[in-house]
């Protein structure tokens, strides 16, 4: 294997153990605070807290997950309470998905924890090294696709 490929699946990896590290912070927060939600649901809110009303594609897109298991989530979340469905006025074919009260208000309990898992990952990082380092990923990702 070439140097370059090599170290791009060493970057890789690093990517997935954040990934999997960060998951793990966050259910270890979930569970503590005696919360009746996954990561997966946590995804989709976190996806909607950025923008409300979109249609389950979109949400599906946004966090990498098939659309099948998608409708298994959001019927989830419903039952919760945490989002409903509204008929898409432009195709009656999709639904957009939609935050409750009660969903949006899970969001100040929610969003501190990420912020304070992000806050010490990046703590002897500058933001250059931030930026540099988001840029390296989404070339990497663009070139594969």
């Amino acid at each position: 294997m070439n140097s370059k490929a090599s170290l791009a699946l060493e970057l890789g990896r690093a990517v997935i153990e954040m990934r999997s590290r960060s998951r793990q912070f966050i259910q270890a927060r979930i569970k503590e605070n005696q919360l009746n939600i996954t990561y997966e649901m946590l995804e989709v809110l976190m996806c909607l807290w950025e923008k409300d009303g979109i249609n389950q594609q979109e949400i599906a897109d946004r966090i990498i997950k098939e659309k099948a298991s998608m409708t298994y989530l959001l019927d989830n979340l419903v039952k919760r309470d945490l989002v409903n469905r509204m008929p898409d006025g432009n195709d009656r074919r999709n639904n957009l998905i939609h935050l409750t009260k009660q969903g949006k208000d899970l969001q100040e309990k929610l969003l501190p924890w990420a912020m304070e898992m992000y806050t010490a990952a990046s703590i002897d990082l500058t933001e250059e090294d931030i930026i540099a380092s988001t840029l390296l990923i989404k070339q990497l990702t663009k070139n594969i696709q």
